[in-house]
């Protein structure tokens, strides 16, 4: 989108055809307020690199009475909780206690392995998490022909979208993987490795390895773009040397002490025994902050700066294809539109401040 160069007015951007109907779109969303659960402390793989059995709470003790969560989402609902994010280890192992979450707040994700199907009767977004093709997946994650039996348990089911997560030993399997997706009509979206606290093993990003996922990245969008929830905004923001948080300042309250509005003032991850730490509270717990380019932080970090975006059409472009794509990829029966890009800017690095931009609190993995 080609715009002569100016000092853009909100309202002139949203004049644009494209762009007003496309901030329609999304705006319908604005009501969303999440927080994440760790369901379970149990899982049935162990992964190089997991975050979850890295810090504390790894050692929570489960809480497994279905009253008792039913208790917390109620208590969520009043908060003003409209979005749950069920995560820790692997929640299709409680699917009792996902059930009890379904039922008072029904819009949400799980996030999930996708070894053990989750009951169709639990009607949220699922995230299965692939980590490369059938061998890599092997040496990884410690389990044989993953990616077939998840698609065995997924194929036709609309809630899965398979989550492809980047690591510098895996960027050429990506477009098998594509394939074999496509093949099946099954959704894909992309992730990056962002490495926990303390890891130093080879699953962790350098700049040649940024360079070749975003070159990766742009084959498959445009290879496969009937089943690639992407935008090339994402790319941008997602394959940059510097982490999220560098790049525009972390709205979760592990890195935002404001407790006035958006995700500081609403955000909670609860542990497995339905205890939460504030100074621990972001979307994927015991990550290095500096090393994030989560695709669920994203879904907040990036959407938050709205303001930021809004300074001409081009800017603003980019923000709306990414929050279009963060809704498809985390809400249910939100159908992506086309990208109103086709080439994206590169976010410029800001200073960390706190939350206070934020025109809406978005969902994200955790």
């Amino acid at each position: 989108m080609a715009v002569a160069e100016k000092n853009w007015k909100f309202a002139d951007i949203l004049a644009i055809p494209e762009i007003g109907a496309r901030f329609a779109k999304v705006r319908r969303w604005f009501f969303l307020r999440e927080s994440t659960y760790d369901m379970t402390s149990r899982c049935n793989i162990r992964c190089e690199g997991c975050y979850y059995y890295q810090g504390n709470k790894q050692y929570a003790p489960e809480n497994g009475d279905p009253a008792a969560w039913r208790a917390l989402m109620v208590a969520e609902k009043e908060r003003g909780v409209t979005f749950v994010v069920l995560a820790g280890a692997e929640p299709a192992l409680v699917a009792e206690l996902c059930r009890e979450c379904y039922q008072v707040i029904p819009l949400g994700a799980i996030a999930s392995n996708g070894l053990k199907k989750i009951p169709k009767d639990i009607d949220y977004r699922l995230h299965i998490s692939v980590w490369g093709n059938d061998a890599a997946s092997e040496k990884i994650r410690g389990a044989a022909d993953m990616l077939k039996r998840q698609i065995e348990n997924y194929h036709g089911d609309d809630r899965a979208v398979f989550v492809y997560t980047f690591t510098p030993q895996n960027i050429s399997q990506a477009a098998e993987v594509a394939e074999t997706l496509a093949a099946h009509d099954l959704p894909m979206t992309f992730n990056m490795f962002s490495a926990p606290t303390g890891y130093a093993g080879p699953l962790r990003h350098d700049a040649q390895s940024l360079r070749q996922t975003a070159e990766m990245m742009e084959n498959l969008l445009a290879t496969w773009p009937k089943i690639v929830l992407f935008s090339h905004y994402n790319i941008a923001a997602h394959t940059n040397n510097l982490g999220l948080h560098r790049l525009y300042g972390c709205s979760y309250p592990r890195q935002n002490p404001s407790t006035a509005v958006g995700l500081g003032r609403t955000f909670r991850q609860y542990r497995a025994d339905l205890n939460w730490d504030r100074a621990a509270a972001c979307c994927v717990p015991d990550t290095d902050c500096d090393d994030c380019r989560h695709y669920a932080a994203g879904s907040a970090v990036v959407t938050a700066r709205m303001y930021r975006h809004a300074v001409n059409p081009q800017a603003f472009s980019a923000w709306l294809d990414y929050v279009d794509t963060y809704l498809a990829v985390w809400v249910k029966d939100y159908e992506k539109s086309a990208n109103l890009l086709n080439r994206a800017p590169l976010p410029t690095p800001i200073q960390p401040t706190p939350d206070i931009e934020r025109p809406v609190t978005s969902p994200g993995k955790r």
